[in-house]
């Protein structure tokens, strides 16, 4: 399996999917969904898809999976840069802190961080925060789902591509237990050729996630929370 999506929920798809993309200057992908979906490409055929799906009114649940982006050296400027293209500047109970939190034209909040050796080489997106009620628990079963690989980065456990490049994925405590609400931002995974879908969705509940069903009609994909509740698809092997 591979880490292939991250999804949000968006009113205007196109309106949010073109902001991102001029953000981290990905590419744009055919898509007939009525959605919008760009491509970050990171290294050795490895990439990340930001997918941009419609839904009916702006979600107004708390974000547990939110982008850190890499501002470093260029923090000031970056900011400024991403204001000019549609964000605004965003309070989340932060206080004093190092990094800077904008918010994106339908309300997600994101951060633009300071310099910090752990972002070596990760690109536009340093890093992709996400709640977890057990840091080490959820760690463990992300490297599974994933195939990332244990990092040495500032979050209570952090996870990689096994490149060493690209974003982190960095499991945070929680600061609240998610609510019966959908995620507004989620992660796909890929089955890989061989892989079989049943003997996956048997092995997340093992592990401790749980199979959902939304009610979303026929879908060549299935839904899951990881351990703390949060939402993820699994999408099946390529043909």
């Amino acid at each position: 399996m591979r880490l292939e999506n991250l999804v949000f929920d968006a009113v205007d798809p196109v309106r949010l999917g073109r902001f991102w993309e001029s953000v981290l200057g990905t590419v744009a992908l055919p898509d007939d969904s009525g959605g919008y979906e760009t491509r970050l490409a990171v290294a050795d055929g490895h990439y990340l898809d930001l997918c941009f799906q419609p839904v009916p009114e702006p979600p107004r649940d708390a974000v547990r999976l939110h982008l850190d982006l890499l501002g470093g050296a260029r923090q000031t400027q970056e900011v400024e840069r991403i204001l000019g293209l549609g964000a605004t500047h965003a309070d989340i109970g932060q206080g004093d802190v190092p990094w800077v939190v904008l918010a994106d034209p339908e309300g997600n909040a994101f951060c633009v961080m300071e310099d910090r050796a752990a972002y070596a080489d990760t690109g536009p997106i340093a890093a992709l925060p996400l709640d977890s009620a057990d840091p080490d628990r959820d760690a463990q079963f992300w490297a599974w789902l994933t195939g990332w690989q244990p990092y040495d980065g500032i979050a209570p456990r952090s996870l990689r591509h096994p490149t060493g490049r690209g974003p982190l994925l960095e499991l945070c405590p929680e600061p609240e237990p998610k609510g019966g609400a959908k995620n507004r931002l989620h992660l796909d995974v890929r089955l890989e050729a061989g892989d079989e879908m049943e003997a996956v969705a048997a092995e997340v509940v093992a592990r401790g996630g749980r199979a959902l069903d939304p009610d979303w009609g026929e879908l060549p994909w299935r839904v899951f929370s990881d351990p703390s509740g949060n939402e993820f698809c699994v999408l099946p092997a390529p043909a």
